[in-house]
């Protein structure tokens, strides 16, 4: 049953040759073949042949001249693994209306991505295109076919696989290279300086501002604002099982799975703790950190010890999920981060916090439009977008939450909340330094994180 009009491409594999469907594809009413092989036309009247060198590389060729009547953009996915699941998270983050198509299975080979490019309408506002690699060359091939407006290459490593990705994409035509984690950096900056055309942002660090290179940049967010946010919710929670007599206000502890003991990490869970703290002044907290940004193992073990130790809610500067899986497990609460984790663990799970990187991405695209130079550094919070709160849990969440949200958010807006206000006074050791040290703020007067304008970095720098 092939459609009308069917374009059969021989191509010759490792186990197969596929001049040797011809025959039967002829008798089912094919007639028009790509080859580059010998054919006797003269047993096929009705078909038309095309002869080339290599039918693999007509068909890419046939895909690319396709590839412009796509109006919409086009997204490119590769990596070492990771793809076909990114590019249906994409295509589940899609807001409904949108017309999009996204590469049907794992079609990302040679041969896959061409085919993806011909099965689109052209119609599409977004299409989706899934590309993989065996050997080196092919990435500049699939390039040439597919020319995307936008790359993403996934589960890149903090090591020289980071500068071979940047080189890759700074090869393949992008205007703009953007590293989404922490240990990224370094190995960025040994590609950005033979291409000083592209621009390198090293998203979360410190260190591209100053390395004397005008295409490199930093960027992050005031995610601390949004930590703050969701310890209220927290606070509220453990407020009302205080009120309800289920636990002592002696009883009222968290606990909180941190990455590492980096700035960022201490800036995120002081921020927390003072959120719930400003709904519950005896609340507790300990943190137990896991060495990585990523075990979803470490992560569910530092949860379960805080669970043992008798924490009643946890919270987390971890990118896994299972801090919340055995919260619920646990029958205690729980505050994510970085994604809304109440589908996994509806019973537990809060709330979470997290940066909205498209209002960066848009900047920096408007930049490149407009041809004005992008900012050394970045950051920006609540007020304009860059960090929300995902949706409440409004099954388990206490009653009042919502409002109290509201409320706080509003306070950041205007300036009439400061998560770091004064009065407190604590120790602490600056990342690097080799002793401790004391820091006091007075009751008029907070600590002031990501103060670009203050001529500090966007970076967290609270320890």
């Amino acid at each position: 049953n092939l459609p009308e009009g069917t374009l059969f491409v021989a191509i010759r594999g490792t186990n197969r040759d596929g001049h040797d469907y011809i025959e039967p594809l002829y008798r089912k009413g094919v007639r028009a073949f790509i080859v580059d092989g010998a054919v006797d036309v003269r047993r096929y009247p009705e078909a038309g042949f095309v002869r080339c060198d290599d039918s693999v590389a007509a068909l890419q060729r046939l895909a690319a001249c396709l590839r412009d009547r796509i109006r919409g953009k086009v997204v490119a996915i590769t990596g070492s693994n990771g793809k076909t699941v990114t590019k249906e998270w994409i295509a589940q983050l899609c807001p409904p209306g949108v017309k999009l198509f996204r590469s049907p299975k794992s079609y990302n080979s040679q041969i896959g991505v061409p085919l993806s490019l011909l099965m689109t309408a052209g119609d599409e506002q977004i299409a989706v295109i899934e590309a993989g690699i065996s050997r080196k060359g092919e990435m500049q091939s699939l390039e040439r076919i597919v020319r995307p407006d936008i790359g993403i290459i996934t589960n890149i490593g903090e090591d020289d696989g980071c500068t071979d990705a940047c080189v890759e994409l700074a090869e393949a035509g992008c205007d703009v290279v953007i590293c989404n984690s922490y240990g990224h950096e370094p190995y960025m900056l040994k590609a950005a300086p033979d291409y000083p055309n592209v621009q390198f942002i090293g998203c979360t660090n410190l260190n591209s501002q100053f390395a004397g290179l005008d295409n490199c940049h930093n960027a992050f967010a005031n995610i601390y604002e949004g930590r703050y946010v969701a310890g209220v919710v927290a606070g509220m929670k453990i407020k009302e099982l205080i009120d309800s007599g289920k636990i002592t206000a002696d009883q009222a502890k968290i606990g909180y799975v941190g990455a590492y003991p980096f700035a960022e990490v201490i800036s995120g869970f002081t921020a927390f703790y003072l959120g719930a703290r400003s709904i519950v002044p005896e609340v507790t907290m300990t943190v137990k950190y896991v060495s990585s940004w990523s075990d979803a193992t470490a992560e569910g073990n530092a949860a379960q010890a805080l669970c043992d130790e008798g924490c009643v809610l946890i919270s987390q500067h971890s990118d896994n999920t299972t801090p919340a899986t055995v919260a619920q497990q646990n029958g205690v609460f729980h505050v994510g981060y970085n994604n809304d984790m109440t589908g996994i663990a509806p019973e537990a799970s809060l709330i979470s916090s997290r940066i909205d990187w498209s209002v960066y991405f848009e900047y920096v695209f408007d930049c490149l439009v407009n041809g004005e130079t992008i900012a050394k550094d970045w950051t920006a919070g609540m007020k304009d977008g860059a960090v929300v709160v995902t949706e409440l849990n409004e099954a388990i969440a206490a009653e009042g939450t919502a409002e109290k949200i509201a409320e706080v958010e509003a306070g950041l807006a205007d300036g009439s909340i400061h998560v770091f206000q004064g009065p407190w006074k604590g120790e602490g050791t600056a990342y690097g330094a080799d002793a401790p040290d004391t820091k006091e703020m007075p009751a008029d007067d907070w600590f002031k994180e990501s103060d670009i304008e203050g001529g500090q970095t966007s970076a967290p720098y609270f320890y």
